[in-house]
């Protein structure tokens, strides 16, 4: 017990001497500010309208637009037809609406003109206002469809709809989508950045081997297996350090609530994360040098990490990348987490955990085989 864990701090040593394996450890709190940056601002700022008045002579005609600013997350600003457009281009209004002259009295008469919102980017922001004032629309035809072209029953018919002597209570929801994407993206970025790290730590092994100090050490009573567990578990407390420090950064930092329990989704990141070491190690055992150990790092690591998702959400891929990224750890990892940020019991879950471990298990198998073929210390190229 002693000898490993002296071969621990010399490990610690020996891999944290460097300031670029620091800066390594400490990238997923990077990946985390990436995230919130990217996914943080999503849907919280409100809709900007502006209004062409061209018809404020008529009560119909400004109660349209006074409805559109009575919208839920809807601030409407009166504009000039000239300046609506460029308003628009600079960014400065999300869409915009002209109220033609006479439009009050065409919907007086039950055929409203057609109001069209103005926008560059599209049904994502109209589609809400449309919808609303389409039926609100609707209702004031109706209204005048009822009134036959008696124009003081559209009046008293058209003042009590307007006074609502209805009520309609509400409830607001909290919209969770983007806390949900950025907590989706940032264990993205901490699962490819444990692995690289696992396959940094673990390459002190080859290293060690290159400088000839893994021979000096086999020439005392260190044995290799007492070498490599020392090596497994030092690659565990620093997975652990890092799990535990991109979860707290999340939760007391930038204050994301990730909809799991932190001590399940700390317990699918472990498992995750035995199941890159296995890998890292596997790397190495079929590595003669720190360059092949690296060459399979890049081939291995970086598109995995691509085709589950890591990097970016799965929903934009085509089916059969989908399908790829099925057979991949990652993917079984970040599929766990979503199905708890939907309301899956973590018990419900226990498919989707065995398959991280047989991942881990089977990676630690080839690893252990492949170390015990290879039996010559006494050479390195």
């Amino acid at each position: 017990m002693k000898t490993i864990l002296w071969l621990m701090a010399h490990t610690f040593r020996n891999t944290f001497r460097k300031r670029s394996n620091m800066i390594l450890f400490l990238l997923p709190v990077a990946g985390v500010l990436i995230s919130a940056a990217l996914y943080g601002n999503a849907g919280g700022a409100g809709l900007r309208i502006g209004i062409v008045q061209q018809d404020g002579a008529d009560a119909v005609g400004r109660d349209v637009a006074a409805f559109i600013g009575a919208l839920d997350g809807v601030k409407i600003t009166d504009t000039s037809d000239a300046d609506l457009k460029d308003q628009i281009a600079a960014g400065k209004l999300d869409a915009g609406i002209v109220i033609p002259a006479g439009f009050g009295e065409t919907l007086k008469a039950g055929s409203p003109q057609q109001l069209e919102l103005l926008s560059v980017k599209g049904a994502q922001v109209t589609a809400y206002v449309q919808a609303m004032l389409d039926g609100y629309l609707k209702n004031v035809a109706s209204i005048a469809a009822e009134s036959k072209g008696d124009k003081a029953r559209f009046e008293q018919i058209y003042g009590d709809y307007s006074q609502g002597s209805f009520k309609v209570s509400h409830e607001q929801l909290n919209d969770a989508s983007n806390v949900k994407d950025t907590t989706y993206q940032s264990l993205g970025f901490l699962v490819a950045f444990i692995m690289f790290s696992s396959v940094n730590m673990s390459e002190m092994i080859l290293r060690e081997k290159e400088n000839r100090t893994f021979l000096r050490l086999l020439s005392s009573p260190v044995t290799a297996r007492s070498y490599v567990a020392a090596n497994v578990a030092v690659n565990i407390v620093a997975m652990v350090c890092q799990i535990a420090l991109t979860l707290t950064f999340m939760r007391a930092v930038l204050h994301i609530d990730s909809g799991v329990p932190i001590m399940q989704l700390a317990l699918v990141l472990v498992l995750f994360g035995l199941g890159a070491i296995a890998l890292s190690l596997l790397i190495v055992s079929l590595s003669k040098s720190k360059g092949q150990s690296s060459a399979l790092q890049n081939l291995i690591i970086t598109p995995t990490c691509v085709l589950a998702g890591c990097y970016f959400p799965m929903d934009i891929m085509p089916d059969a990348i989908r399908k790829i990224g099925a057979f991949l750890p990652q993917h079984w990892l970040l599929d766990t987490v979503n199905r708890l940020q939907h309301g899956d019991s973590f018990g419900s879950l226990y498919m989707n955990l065995l398959v991280l471990a047989a991942f881990a298990a089977a990676f630690a198998a080839i690893a252990i085989f492949r170390f015990s073929r290879n039996n010559d210390t006494r050479t390195f190229v």
